[in-house]
């Protein structure tokens, strides 16, 4: 099997699932406890604002197995008086919305 199927057949298998309205002192280990009940989390980034480094309230999980089971257990739940919102992520669209100048 060359590499560069086995990299598209990998990529296949793994699942994003963003991850919403964390509370703003949630850690990566924390979430990737978490998300490990339900199956192998292979990463977890989590937001910040460029400038101040802030956590954002969201982030990204991604997992090999048991995305959809970790997606119903986990949407709603609270988590620090926060009800989290998590569903798979949506490809991002290049070019919409808003964007502010850095200066």
């Amino acid at each position: 099997m060359s590499l560069v199927r086995y990299l598209s057949d990998t990529k296949e298998l793994m699942s994003k699932i963003y991850v919403g309205n964390l509370p703003f002192t949630a850690s990566e280990n924390e979430i990737r406890e978490l998300f490990s009940t339900y199956g192998n989390v292979t990463s977890v980034s989590l937001i910040t604002d460029r400038e101040t480094g802030a956590l954002r309230g969201f982030g990204f999980v991604e997992m090999e197995e048991g995305a959809k089971e970790a997606i119903a257990a986990l949407d709603n739940r609270e988590m620090s008086g926060r009800s989290l919102r998590v569903n798979e992520a949506k490809p991002k669209e290049n070019g919409t919305g808003p964007r502010r100048s850095r200066w």
